[in-house]
């Protein structure tokens, strides 16, 4: 098959020269200087909640709700409800660093998009499948939460101890359809607006500087 993106690789080997157009020209340089995304991966009870929280967050390009501490086999809704899969509803956020920092997405994940001090539940719902937890994708996302969780210690931000557990990020499992981008789809039922729409007005009260 021709393959047209490697016709400059083609024409340098046999000492031809190509000419690329303005439009060419302005992609490449545009590739070339677009920082990278990084992921994020988070945990905080319900995913729907969460999901909207973070899709309003300035510098945040895609969020997905989905399953991370346990295995493919188990990474279904109805397994995962079961509680017993190792699994957690989370979020990965893909986000641009230039924009946002991974601090300012902890400070998002604890102050407004749950409660890190409630174990294995999260308002009505309960389980370890809606622990909270941060899925940390490398060191430097590690030891950032844990000088977070550290500093909200120190600074007695909340009356009860954190729980929200620190894990190395193996694997995440996007979810099923029907959930994706859930509190847009249906913001008036009766769990969207009495658990999470509030979750979305404190992120623009709070933070209406990170707020989109």
């Amino acid at each position: 098959m021709f393959r047209p993106a490697l016709l400059p690789h083609i024409a340098a080997q046999i000492g031809l020269t190509v000419v690329l157009t303005a439009s060419q020209l302005a992609l490449a340089a545009d590739a070339a200087t677009k920082p990278a995304l990084q992921t994020a991966v988070f945990a905080g009870g319900c995913f729907w909640g969460v999901d909207a929280v973070f899709k309003h967050v300035k510098g945040v390009a895609e969020v997905v709700s989905g399953y991370s501490g346990g295995n493919a086999a188990t990474a279904t809704y109805e397994r995962v409800s079961e509680g017993d899969t190792g699994h957690a509803e989370s979020v990965q956020v893909r986000f641009d660093p230039t924009k946002v920092s991974y601090p300012q997405l902890l400070q998002v994940f604890f102050t407004v998009a749950h409660d890190p001090t409630q174990l294995n539940r999260q308002g009505p719902d309960t389980g370890t499948q809606y622990r909270s937890a941060i899925f940390y994708a490398n060191a430097q996302q590690h030891d950032q939460a844990q000088a977070y969780i550290r500093q909200l210690t120190d600074a007695h931000y909340f009356s009860r101890p954190i729980v929200t557990q620190l894990a190395a990020l193996t694997q995440f499992y996007p979810a099923e359809a029907y959930h994706q981008n859930y509190l847009a789809l249906h913001p008036y039922q009766p769990y969207i607006v009495f658990n999470d729409q509030p979750k979305v007005a404190k992120l623009r009260a709070s933070l209406p500087a990170l707020y989109q």
